[in-house]
């Protein structure tokens, strides 16, 4: 088998079975032939996604797809991993399921990989919904970098991009990333000490230790709903303690308080800022962060 699709499902049956629907449309042949799956994962929904799901992959005469339902939710990186530990294809490809695919340019990474064999992950391009670009690819969080994005400088393109061409990149964005099942148990797929957030910055990071090749794939496309799966305070208490997670495993202990001063000195500002305006958005959202930095 070619290809294995990995996605996660935790209480968005319907949203899910958008994308599915949407790789069936355009991939309906190549499921047929046995060359693509689906390994879609609920990760302890604990409410009826799993019934929908069987039934709209029973009433749709999907193929080649498992519908594994997983006893925990141990987050992003430990479903994808239990979906991969499943996984037949010679490349899995990581999509989240907040995703709609638009045309077959998923097959075209597998063969651009089998092509070049330096390449051992690849990332493709992700849209908003309105189809203008989302940024799908990013530097690796050097202090510096750190500091950049603590400031949020990714909005202007100085660390998050979406290159015109295909490329070596530091690290691409797990909504729609590619990487050679060979490499992925080498690499012992993703930390499932990360819940959720930085995973895929982290993965890209041991295999360019390792001396693998991180490449960007833009002809390939998927509109995808940014942080439909979780909300806005989430992400940024959970960016928080793996950026420092991700320290503490991977730089040097100076570089790691450092960090850690920036983030403490930023929530510290915005709690302040949130208490002058009365928004308590502010004030909930940096005093969790500022206890897990």
């Amino acid at each position: 088998m070619t290809l294995s699709i990995i996605t996660l499902n935790y209480k968005k049956p319907h949203v899910t079975l958008n994308c599915l629907s949407s790789l069936y449309e355009h991939y309906h042949k190549a499921f047929e032939d046995g060359n693509i799956e689906v390994i879609l994962v609920d990760n302890d929904s604990q409410d009826d996604s799993v019934s929908v799901l069987r039934k709209a992959i029973k009433d749709n005469h999907y193929s080649h797809i498992q519908l594994i339902e997983n006893k925990e939710n141990g987050g992003f990186a430990k479903g994808c991993n239990l979906g991969a530990k499943h996984a037949k294809g010679e490349y899995l490809l990581f999509l989240n399921n907040d995703t709609v695919v638009k045309d077959k340019s998923l097959l075209s990474m597998t063969s651009y990989m089998e092509e070049h064999a330096n390449i051992a992950i690849l990332g493709g391009q992700l849209r908003n919904t309105n189809g203008t670009l989302q940024a799908s690819t990013g530097k690796f969080y050097t202090p510096f970098n750190a500091f950049l994005l603590l400031l949020g400088m990714q909005k202007f393109g100085l660390l998050d991009r979406s290159p015109q061409k295909i490329v070596e990149v530091d690290w691409v964005k797990g909504g729609l990333l590619m990487v050679r099942q060979e490499v992925f148990s080498k690499l012992h797929g993703f930390d499932e000490k990360i819940f959720m957030y930085i995973e895929d910055m982290e993965l890209c990071y041991r295999a360019k230790q390792a001396g693998y090749g991180v490449y960007f794939y833009p002809y390939a496309t998927v509109l995808h709903a940014e942080h439909a799966s979780a909300n806005r305070t989430f992400a940024i208490v959970n960016i928080y303690k793996n950026l420092l997670y991700f320290y503490k495993k991977h730089r040097s202990h100076s570089e790691y308080l450092f960090v850690r001063f920036l983030m403490r000195t930023k929530a510290r500002a915005l709690i302040s800022i949130g208490k002058t305006t009365h928004n308590k958005y502010l004030i909930n959202t940096y005093e969790e962060a500022f206890k897990v930095a």
